[in-house]
This record gives structure tokens, sequence and C-alpha cells, in this order.
């Protein structure tokens, strides 16, 4: 269990009304609540005489029995001890409870009845409290009054650093305990006892409790009134109530104090007599959530932050202090290991029921790796799945489950509820114009680096619509890597996780908005009623491989060779920090896809979206599956790819079963396809494995409108386009990797037939089949999936050359340069969803100026000089004719005249 951060003595507490230190008194919370309370006095006065027996035998409300008659067969009270009235004698009695609640009230007064005891919804004689009952709590069971406390502390010791006089603040003690100290002072003869009752509504489960009321079972943290009442339906019957030995008021009294000093003594005092037996009851306060909370808002960054939001907004400290905690509140994870637990034995069925089960490869790797390592898993986001599955393999396997970054949207009644039990914390979409909100994340962040957490983020932002892995984001990144320079006690390993799905949930969903729709916002309701749904389908098989870890001290000594492993204060900005969070991310991605898996529905998707019908013939569909097994066979991408074991025969039956390919009877041979909203989501599938071809497929392209082509010309045009198709598809090797791979594929192309060696001149000359046979096939399938990237570079380069140097800035290029990929799309033939997504056109733009091939000029326009045609002369060779002259026929212009290119 990773150690809980030290909360500094002077930070006030989250669950419960904070008291200001007594120089005089700090008890042990180990005492006993008399030897807390021993401490030289004066004698008291004698007691007064006994109550009149109209004041002690005043009848209940009538309400109470009828509260109590509901409630009864709901809870069944054991009293600790067995005979509490033993230890009180005949003064009058009030009880003191840790919070208020009515319940509370009830479950007392029942307790007091089975015992014997004065009822605590009887007043004292002559009612000191003034409010007809006799029991007092130290605060109220919402949060709201140890929240303002807390804010009036902070304030307070705030000021104090800052040299300034400390504000006033209001009562942070009981009014009612107040009260009644008061009336002794007031009255010699009054002696009242004061009887401390802690109420526990079930107790720590244990393994034979059901797992919803695992979910309300008694713990350290205030709960609202709806919560306490499913407590009570779950667990009432499992109640206690323990009565501790009475405190002498009257001696507290006679010991000379001032007021406010005496009420403060007493409340520290029943704090920690309340805060020993919790403990002793159900275990000690385990909740990261409170205990994180306070030291985020007691470190120096965000007290900062606090200030100047204050300052920004005029307002006091106390209001800046609780917009903080708003926010601290709304991002914490509350993990929780019985809902962990209870939640897991429900996923079980349910995982059995909508899978063909979860297949894990390369996690012994992990847990050799990860002891004394602080792991930071970065998995692919392709489905809400993802959150569970991760989670949910890594208890099983018997490694804590990782605090997860989610996004806000996901923070829904009961299920953002059950997602921060499990380890989830919510950040906002977007955190610029908020230096608070970014001081508190970031803090947060920092406290679980620094504790130990291990901690799970999407690093793309967002699901991936289209199946390819999404550039990087680096803001969590960065984060995680400034929360590891703050305090580098542990080394810090980045564990990528691939996830392969054969059918996704969000299918539908991803089909509507590829279409154009705009994306439905998650409710509770939604998910309901799509649960019957999922559970009536079968998703066929998930894969869960973990790739390559990253240590990322490596990458520090990178970037950072100077770095001496001392700590990075939170104000430096070291200038080898932004390449570091750049190259981690990039690297991240990259042995993603280098863990990737290969399954049925993936190979069926390369060949089927290669025709204009998406439909094959069964042989052809067989022969293209082969092929592609064999590729990733003879020519493996990395140890950590994982491919199906199924021959083409029972892939296609695999399809067939899951209701992806549909069956066209015929005398000459049935014919394999599927519809077009299928293809559309096989897309996806496809785009989950392309990168594992692109070898292959830029040797097939190059023969699409080539019939010879020499290998020194084939290596060339190979290495002068392979940064952009690295940039998008996360390939791992450098120009010289990828051309030693281009070689190796065209070995096996020879040896399939695909390819011919028709020369020796120049480094060789190879040459495709003439006509249509089945080689020349087969050869332009496994190029089609990369045709269309081509397609998009020359469209960018055809836009820029036609509107001329300084003429567009990137952001207008990038939308010509969709429209004309739409228009095209339209006009002229089916392409991919991603054919014409912004986000593509603008890492190819990206990556034209990091190789400097255009720049922006003292306008901010995009310059060029003939370098870029050069480039387009290249991309002949490899697009049709008739293509070029069509992308050049739509490429757009911009308003206004055009320059000329020199």
């Amino acid at each position: 269990m990773p150690a809980m951060p030290k909360i500094p003595p002077s930070q006030p507490s989250l669950f419960g009304s904070p008291e200001e230190p007594d120089e005089r008194f700090d008890p042990d919370p180990r005492m006993t609540l008399g030897e807390a309370m021993e401490e030289p006095a004066e004698p008291a006065p004698p007691a007064g005489p006994p109550p009149s027996p109209s004041e002690s035998t005043a009848r209940r409300p009538w309400w109470v029995g009828l509260l109590g008659w509901l409630m009864g067969p709901w809870v069944k009270v054991e009293v600790e001890p067995a005979n509490p009235g033993e230890q009180i004698d005949a003064r009058p009695v009030c009880y003191v409870l840790e919070d208020y609640g009515l319940s509370n009230a009830l479950i007392l007064d029942r307790a007091c009845r089975e015992a014997g005891l004065p009822s605590p919804l009887r007043p004292l004689p002559g009612d000191p409290l003034g409010r007809k009952r006799a029991y007092v709590a130290l605060s109220r069971r919402s949060a709201g009054s140890a929240l303002k406390a807390a804010a009036q502390q902070f304030a307070q010791q705030l000021a104090l650093q800052q040299g300034q006089a400390a504000p006033a603040h209001g009562k942070t003690r009981s009014e009612s305990l107040s009260r009644l100290i008061e009336a002794h002072r007031a009255n010699p003869r009054l002696d009242v006892q004061l009887v401390p009752v802690s109420i526990f509504v079930g107790r720590a489960p244990d393994k034979a409790s059901g797992w919803f009321s695992v979910l309300f079972s008694e713990n350290w943290a205030l709960v609202g009134r709806f919560r306490r009442l499913l407590a009570i339906l779950l667990n009432g019957r499992d109640t206690t109530v323990r009565f501790a030995p009475p405190v002498d008021l009257r001696g507290i009294v006679g010991e000379g104090l001032d007021p406010e000093r005496t009420v403060r003594k007493l409340s520290r005092v029943l704090r920690a007599h309340f805060h020993r037996i919790r403990a002793a009851i159900i275990g000690p306060d385990l909740s990261t959530r409170r205990l994180l909370a306070d030291a985020v808002l007691a470190s120096d960054p965000v007290k900062e932050a606090i200030a100047e939001q204050a300052r920004r907004d005029k307002s006091s400290l106390i209001d800046a202090w609780k917009k903080a905690h708003r926010f601290i509140w709304e991002i914490a994870a509350d993990y929780s290991h019985p809902v962990v637990r209870s939640v897991s034995s429900l996923l079980t069925p349910v995982w059995n029921r909508i899978y063909r089960g979860v297949l894990v490869h390369h996690l012994e790797g992990l847990k050799e790796a990860a002891p004394g390592h602080e792991v930071i898993y970065v998995p692919s986001h392709r489905s809400h799945m993802d959150y569970l599955l991760v989670s949910y393999l890594l208890y099983t396997k018997g490694i804590v489950p990782p605090h997860i970054v989610a996004g806000v949207n996901l923070n829904l009644p009961v299920i953002g509820s059950l997602l921060r039990r499990g380890g989830a914390f919510f950040i906002r979409r977007s955190i610029r114009g908020s230096a608070l909100y970014s001081a508190v994340l970031s803090e947060y962040v920092a406290q679980l680096v620094s504790g130990g957490y291990s901690i799970e983020c999407f690093i793309e932002g967002g699901r991936s619509r289209t199946g390819r892995l999404l550039p990087p984001k680096g803001g969590m990144i960065s984060m995680l890597l400034r929360g590891y320079l703050r305090q580098p006690t542990r080394p810090v390993l980045f564990q990528p996780v691939y996830i392969g799905y054969e059918k996704l949930m969000e299918g539908n969903s991803y089909l509507d908005e590829l279409s154009g729709k705009p994306k439905e916002k998650e409710s509770i309701w939604s998910l309901l009623w799509g649960v019957p749904k999922v559970l009536r389908q079968n998703f066929g098989q998930v894969v869960v491989n973990f790739g390559e870890r990253i240590p990322l001290n490596d990458v520090l000594a990178k970037h950072a060779p100077d770095w001496d492993g001392k700590a990075v204060g939170e104000d430096e900005k070291p200038a080898w920090l932004s390449d570091t969070v750049d190259d981690l991310a990039q690297r991240i991605q990259v042995n993603v896809n280098r863990a990737a898996d290969v399954n049925p529905v993936n190979l069926l998707a390369m060949a089927l979206l290669s025709t204009p019908k998406h439909a094959m013939g069964e042989s052809d569909l067989l022969a293209q599956i082969a092929l592609s097994q064999t590729l990733l066979r003879d020519v493996p991408y990395s140890d950590y790819v994982t491919v199906t074991p199924h021959t083409p025969e029972q892939i296609v039956a695999h399809g067939e079963e899951i209701g992806m390919l549909a069956r066209t009877p015929h005398p000459l041979g049935d014919v394999l396809g599927v519809d077009d909203d299928t293809a559309v989501l096989l897309s996806y599938f496809r785009n989950n494995v392309l990168h594992l071809f692109v070898a292959a497929a830029w040797i097939a392209v190059c023969f699409q409108n080539n019939r010879r082509m020499g290998l020194a010309q084939l290596q060339r045009l190979g290495r002068t386009l392979y940064p952009f198709l690295q940039a998008e598809l996360f390939l791992p090797w450098d120009e010289d990797g990828f051309a030693e791979r281009i070689d190796r594929t065209i070995e096996v192309f020879v040896r399939e037939g695909l390819l011919q060696q028709v020369g020796e001149e120049d480094g060789g000359t190879l040459a495709r089949n003439a006509g249509q046979t089945d080689e020349v096939f087969r050869l332009r399938a496994i190029g089609h999936a990369l045709q269309q990237a081509f397609e998009r570079y020359y469209i960018a380069i055809s836009v820029l050359v036609k509107n001329g140097p300084g003429t567009l800035g990137a952001g207008e290029l990038e939308t010509l340069c969709q429209l004309a990929a739409q228009r095209l799309s339209l006009l002229y033939a089916d392409t991919a969803p991603e054919f014409f997504d912004k986000s593509l056109f603008r890492g190819f733009i990206q990556k034209l100026r990091e190789m400097k091939l255009v720049w922006a000029d003292e306008n901010g326009k995009l310059a060029f000089d003939a370098r870029l045609d050069a480039w387009a002369r290249d991309a002949r060779v490899v697009l049709g004719r008739e293509l070029r002259h069509t992308i050049e026929k739509v490429s757009p212009e911009a308003a206004g005249p055009a320059q000329a290119p020199p």
C-alpha cells in the first residue's frame, strides 16, 4: 500500500470542525477520555439538589415514536458495553454524538431505551440547551460547517504567514456544548454528566457482505441524508452503539479556564476519543481523497494561487479557499478497496457474457520490472471499456489498480461515484483561463507521483473515432514529469498498453459522428437504457498487450544529461523540459503501436476494403488473408505484436458468426462482403493495424501505376516520404531502418510471385505482372490502405502550389485541404472517414515545416521554394495521371488573387 502523505499538524481537517492549537493541551488519541481530561484544578462547587420530577419525566415528542416505529424493522442495535448504566450515576445525562443527524438521534434513543437509560429526546432539567433534548453533537453530518471552519483556519494561517493581521473567524465549536458549559458557570447547582456515544451503521465489510451493501458500509466520509438512508436500509441490522464512561462537566468548568478555551479543550478531547473509537471499529482512515485534498490545499503553490485568486476576484481568502476546495473535491479520486473488490466480482460475469474472453500478453515483464518503481499506464483509447478493462485485469492479476485520469464528462450520478471509488479522478477538458484550477490539478498529480501511486492516463485526450492513434497531448505528461522532478524519490516507468477489440460498443455512435452528426453528450439515462442492449450482444474477443516499458530516467539522460537528480522547484522551467515531454509522448505512441494485436476482424478489414464494392470471392479473400499473415510472420514488426493463430478459413467463419460478413451464394463461387455502414466501421479496425503493413503497402503503391521500377528509385522515394508516414503512424524506425524493411518485404513479394527481379543494373529492377492477374489483384489490395495517405499529401502540395507562396496561413491551408478532400470523396470514390480528417492535414503541414520545406514569412503566411516542386514531381511517380489531374482540378484557391510561385 503506498505511503500516505503526511499532513502538517496545523492543517485543518476536512472531516471535522478544526480547533485552534492550544499551547497547554493536545490530547494523545491513545489516551482514555478520563486520562485526557485530568488536569490540576480547583475543587468544584458542591452539586445542587436533584432535578424536580416534572423536569426529568418530560415526554418525548410524538413524532419520535412514529419515526422509530418506521425504522424499527430495518435497524437492530448492539449496545456496547452490554450494561452501560453501570458506569452512569443518578446525575442528569447529556449524550455527545460525533455528528448531527435525525437517524443518529433515533438510533441513540432506541439504544437508550433498550439499555434502560434516560432518553436523549427529553430535555435536561431547566433545558440549558434550549432545544428540548439531552444530546449535543460536535459537527453536522453535512461537511458544510467543517468546510467553513477549515476555510477560516486557512485564511488565518495565510495572513499570519504574510505578516498581516489575522482575519476574524466565526465559531468553530459546538454551540450547544458551549451553551451547556455557560449554564454550569451561571448555575452552581447544575451538574450534568457528558456521555460520549459512537454510532456505526454497518461495520467494515467482510467477505460475506453483498457488493451493494459494501458500497454503503460505515467509513470515514461525511455523507448526505440519502446515502445515510440507503446505509440504514442495507446495513441497519448491523448497527453498533458504543457508550463511553461519562465526563464530569462540573469538574471541567471548575478548572478555571476562560470559556472559549474550556470549550476548545473539551471539543478536542472528544474528537480524539471519537477518532480512536472509529479507528478501532472500522479501521484507520485510508481515504486518499481526504488526505490528499488536505495536502494539496496546504501546499505552497496552491496557497499562492488561492491568494492570487482572491486578489484577482477582489474576494476574501475564505471564498478563494472554498473555490480551491471545490476544485480538489471535483478532481480527487476516492479509491476504495471494498468497492473495487465488489465491482470486480460484478464485472466477471459481464465480461463472460459480452466477450469471448479477454487475453493478456506480456504482463509478466511488467511484474518483474515494477517493484521499486512508480508505474504510469498509458493505454490506447478506443472505448469507454478501456478504463474498466485495464483496472480489472490488473486487480485480478494481483496488481493494485491505478488512479485513472478521466474526463469530467464521465462524472455522472452514481456512475461517477463508482468510477471515483475505483480510482478515477476527473479533469476538465480545458484548464486555460483558470490558474487556480491548474495549480490544484498540478499539485494533486504531484502528490500522487510523490506518494508512489500508480496512474493511468490517456495521452490522446479522447477516444479515437478512426481507429488510428491520435496525436498525443502533452499536458498530463508534463504534469507527471514535473511532479517527479519536484520530488524524485522513486524511478518512474511508463507502461504503454494496446487494447484491441473485434467489435466496439460505441460503433454506432462513431458511425454517426463520422457521418457528420454531433457527438452526443454522456448521460446516466442513455447509459442505463443502453445496458440491456449491450448485454444481448456478442463483442468478440478483447486482447490487452503490455508493450515495452519506457524508463523516465532514460529519456531524461538523453535530453537533460546535466540534471543531477536533485529536486527541481515548481517555479523552475528547465530549457529541456518541453523537448523531454514531446519525445516521451512520441515514444509512448510508438511503443503502443509496437504492441498491436492482429485479430480476425483486422485481417478481414484489410482485405475487403480494398475492393470497390467491399466484396470478394471466397477464394480471393482466403488468399488475401493468407498473404497478410505471411507478411506479419516473415517480416515481424516487433516482439510485442501478437497475431491471431486462426487459419484463413476459421477467420472467415468467425466473421460470419459475429455478423461482420454476409455470404452471397453463387454457382461460380460464393461472394463474401459487407454493407456500406459496416464498411465504415471496418475502416476503424483496418486502421488499428495499418502501421504493421506500411512497408508492404508502400511497395504495392509504387506498382499501382508503374509496371517496372528500379530498386534504387523505390528506396529513394521511400526515404523521402518516410518522415511523413512516421509522423502519421508513429513508426519506430529511422530512414535506414525503413529501407531495410523494404528490402525484406521485397524478398517476400518475389517469393510469393507478386514481383519479379528483371534486371541487375542500378541496384536491380522489379516488375509486376501485366493485366489483371491474381498477383496484381493481391498487390493492389495490400497497397489500397496507404494509397489515400499519398492522395492527402498531394492535395496539400497541390493547394499550396496553386495558391503560391506567402498566400495561405497554416490554418487556411488545413481548411482548403479538408474541403478538397471532401469534394474528391463525394465526386469520385468512396474513401475512409479519415481521408478528410483535418488533424491529419495539420500533421502533414507541421512536418513540412519541421523539414523546412515550408516556413512562415513575416506575415505569418507559408512560403516555399523550388524544393516543393521536386517533391511534387516525386508524387507523380506514385499517383496516376488521371488522379493527379482530378486532385489539381478540385484544389481550391483562397479568396483574393494568388501569387505565382517563383
